[in-house]
């Protein structure tokens, strides 16, 4: 059996639910789960997870034609996506997307890693996967990033995963894949920026440190909240502490908000996220 999402919103509107189930049903699909948001300001999302045989490019053109004006639609066959991981020097987060890989957990196929340095190329090695060493040294950003654009086009990935890529990416090469890069970071943003966070939030006394995942967009690190958590500290944790906590956050925060994006459970709105 076939199984597809049908990703929908737009301004509500009366009997939009009735008209989707009844096409659906005509075309002798099986609606394994459907869910639906409709704000306050009368916008209406739905999600619809169904199965059975069919032309999925005929079926939105009924689609289309049945519903009013202004409803955004996106069929997406169920599959894994297609993904490239981008990283610096830091392994947590790469560690732990690549064991998930490894053991059928990321709904999701790595097709290669990218980085401005070698230093995780052996970890890389280990899974099989590409690695892509794509120094920035002795090249302007916009150089750099050219470089980074002619090794995706070999892939052509649905998704672009910033596993702590240590870099600021520019509008342009952001232009490339709109609401397709996600990035996790410490959750300390703005208070403890630069080097050495941890550090930072130590001796300031923090009670709580935690992580984000969102869409990367032309403003830094403002782009659409995917999946945040926080761990309460105390005094007794020492920064080593923290940066422990804090990265086991990071995987963990990541790893959901990939889940949730996999599986077209995430819908951007205003430079929000609402999630079915």
């Amino acid at each position: 059996m076939q199984r597809h999402i049908l990703l929908m919103d737009g301004p509500d509107h009366k009997g939009l639910i009735y008209k989707v189930t009844r096409i659906l049903f005509e075309h002798n699909q099986n609606i394994i789960r459907n869910d639906e948001y409709v704000s306050p300001s009368h916008y209406f999302f739905m999600r619809t997870e169904f199965e059975g045989e069919t032309d999925a490019s005929e079926l939105l053109i009924v689609l289309q034609k049945e519903l009013p004006s202004g409803i955004n639609l996106r069929l997406n066959p169920k599959k894994k996506k297609d993904i490239v991981l981008f990283v610096t020097k830091e392994h947590h987060c790469l560690g732990e997307l690549l064991i998930r890989y490894a053991f059928d957990e990321l709904d999701a196929t790595i097709q290669a890693v990218v980085s401005n340095y070698n230093t995780l190329q052996p970890l890389v090695g280990k899974f099989g996967i590409p690695f892509h060493y794509i120094t920035h040294e002795n090249k302007s950003r916009e150089e750099h990033e050219q470089s980074i654009l002619r090794t995706l086009d070999i892939y052509r990935p649905e998704y672009l995963v910033l596993a702590k890529y240590m870099r600021i990416i520019a509008a342009d090469f952001v232009n490339h894949y709109p609401d397709r890069i996600i990035n996790i970071h410490h959750s300390f943003l703005p208070a403890f920026i630069g080097a050495n966070p941890y550090r930072q939030a130590y001796e300031r006394g923090v009670k709580i440190i935690g992580a984000t995942a969102h869409f990367v967009n032309n403003d830094l690190d403002e782009g659409p909240i995917i999946a945040q958590d926080v761990k309460p500290v105390d005094h007794r944790q020492t920064a080593m502490d923290m940066a422990t906590l804090g990265k086991d956050t990071e995987k963990a925060v990541l790893s959901k908000a990939l889940k949730l994006v996999f599986n077209d459970r995430v819908f951007i709105h205003n430079n929000r996220t609402i999630i079915l």
